[in-house]
């Protein structure tokens, strides 16, 4: 079924919509959540609060492209689990090795005048991914907002594992040096 025929399922609240949604994306959405909380059982959860969120979204929102509409609520439902889960203890999966890679790159503090700068920060990241090749764009965006390991990098891009954490090393460098450049403060 094509994505403009399921979105037209979830504005006609057929919910049809949500059996295609599994059947085209579960795979999808079941590895972002996994990839974050390391536990089949919570990201099977996790995907399940997602479809309903995705349910209660459309409408009013029509996605322009499904699999990032889903992608950005299975990720941030994965995220929001993952901080109830290690409130209590540590937790699994790729999220703990993702924010220690970056850790040299984000300073905690909040005092960087809270959202305009903010907002410049983001811009500057996008505008630093736009800059990438599309390999090294899409390696450092599965690394980095899909949270997929190494090894499922590596095996997708048909790279040898050294070459993607080399790669990942030099991105976060680069970017680094960029922001740097820019007068964020890191």
């Amino acid at each position: 079924m094509e994505d403009s025929q399921i979105i037209q399922l979830y504005w006609e609240r057929d919910e049809q919509a949500i059996d295609a949604t599994l059947q085209k994306y579960g795979s999808f959405c079941t590895a972002i959540a996994k990839n974050i909380l390391g536990n089949d059982q919570d990201a099977e959860e996790c995907v399940n609060d997602a479809y309903l969120s995705v349910w209660n979204a459309i409408p009013p929102h029509r996605p322009g492209v499904l699999p990032a509409f889903l992608a950005k609520i299975t990720r941030n439902a994965a995220l929001n689990k993952y901080k109830h889960n290690t409130a209590q203890k540590r937790g699994g999966g790729q999220l703990p090795l993702v924010l220690d890679e970056l850790s040299d790159l984000v300073s905690g503090k909040e005092t960087v005048e809270q959202a305009f700068d903010r907002q410049e920060l983001l811009q500057a990241i996008q505008d630093f991914l736009a800059s990438l090749s599309p390999q090294k764009r899409n390696i450092f965006l599965c690394r980095y907002w899909y949270t997929d390991s190494v090894a499922a990098i590596a095996a997708r891009c048909g790279m040898k594992e050294g070459a993607v954490t080399m790669t990942l090393s030099r991105l976060r460098r680069k970017l680094h040096r960029y922001l740097s450049e820019r007068g964020f403060a890191l």
